[in-house]
């Protein structure tokens, strides 16, 4: 971006922690005029730059009209369901350009069970699998007792998050299959589903920005899932995350970036849907190697919140994804402040289950920061009464 180029006026979609997060990010960037927080949160109207507006996630026509009265110049989309829906072709009609994937590159999240496929064709290491569609449930079932190994049930299409079941024993696995093919407890979402097989191992989280050429992670990050202390209780959408994650190491790294990221920007390149914005891919850390999980094709809740407090002074958010966008990826700094990040989650007592909403919160003073430690407040889709 030339000195002569205007100010990015920024529409962030989304009303999350990793939104505030992006958005706090975003704000320290010299080239960010304002930003526009659809819908935003109780946060993020007090990051500089920033105010909500009201216009849902969803609401495609809404966002564009706005965009084009108020001379937005770039979009960043926090959560999945806009990416998959195709909001990134809706701006690229209006000469928006869109720091995510198109819908074609969304599907590597939308649907696992073209993930999976994909990552057959191009030996991506991953858990072994088949696919079913619901209506050969009765398939299904005699897989699931013929084929020899533990398994994992996983919904294919998009279930917030909650559509993995992890059976102990084959007739917990098929009683999952009913629920999932059957009951459809996870409705549209689970009209295919992905049997593969379960794996052991540390799992690790690794976000990475790519131009549909160029590939860089990010610091590894470890979320904890379950409520409870000691990795107990009901999962939920991420209690908190920590990184760099001591787990990966350099070794692994490199591994990873050689075995499966690369491989992996290369791929959606060569078969028609380049890879733009930011990849997030779940691993397994196996006894015989880094085995790819799941990949999502955006930024992260909640490693997010810690990862944005390791980009360093020098590493300009805004800068980034610009040249994302631009395909020049490689022409930009992404430099990482030494030492660890975590993000803590604070929830309503009760969750995941049914909790209490509409409670005020008080917050106290944060600890003053210094030059070895940063501290800062992320709300997640919270409110501001006045």
């Amino acid at each position: 971006m030339s000195d002569e180029s205007p100010k990015l006026r920024i529409l962030l979609l989304g009303s999350g922690g990793r939104e505030h997060a992006l958005a706090w990010k975003l704000a320290q960037s010299p080239l960010v005029e304002r930003m526009f927080v659809a819908p935003g949160n109780g946060g993020t109207p007090n990051v500089n730059k920033a105010e909500n507006i009201s216009i849902s996630a969803e609401d495609f026509n809404g966002l564009r009209d706005f965009a084009v009265k108020n001379e937005v110049n770039l979009v960043v989309p926090g959560p999945e369901q806009p990416l998959v829906d195709g909001v990134e072709t809706v701006f690229r009609k209006v000469g928006i350009p869109v720091f995510g994937p198109s819908a074609k590159a969304a599907r590597m999240e939308g649907s696992k069970a073209f993930s999976k496929d994909f990552m057959a064709r191009h030996s991506i290491p991953t858990a072994s699998f088949r696919t079913f569609p619901s209506s050969d449930y009765a398939d299904a079932v005699k897989y699931v007792e013929t084929c020899g190994y533990r398994v994992v049930l996983k919904a294919s299409g998009l279930a917030a998050g909650k559509g993995v079941l992890i059976p102990e024993t084959t007739e917990e696995a098929k009683r999952g299959l009913k629920e999932i093919m059957v009951d459809s407890i996870f409705g549209q979402a689970g009209s295919e589903v992905v049997i593969e097989e379960y794996l052991e191992g540390p799992e690790i989280s690794v976000l990475a920005f790519s131009d549909g050429y160029t590939i860089v992670p990010l610091p590894a990050a470890q979320d904890h899932k379950r409520i409870g202390e000691g990795d107990t209780g009901p999962n939920t959408g991420g209690m908190g995350a920590y990184a760099p994650a001591p787990v990966a190491t350099p070794e692994i790294m490199t591994k990873l970036m050689k075995e499966c990221l690369q491989p992996t920007i290369d791929g959606m390149r060569k078969e028609g849907y380049p890879f733009v914005g930011l990849l997030f891919t779940g691993f397994m850390l196996t006894s015989n190697g880094p085995r790819v999980l799941e990949y999502n094709v955006r930024f992260g809740d909640p490693e997010t919140e810690a990862l944005m407090l390791l980009l360093d002074e020098k590493s300009d958010l805004a800068a980034i994804m610009l040249a994302c966008v631009e395909r020049r990826l490689d022409s930009v700094n992404i430099s990482i402040r030494p030492g660890f990040a975590v993000s803590v989650i604070l929830a309503s007592a009760g969750y995941p289950g049914s909790y209490a909403k509409g409670k005020q919160i008080s917050v106290g003073q944060l600890p003053e920061g210094d030059s070895t430690i940063l501290c800062t407040w992320i709300h997640n889709d919270t409110k501001c009464p006045f």
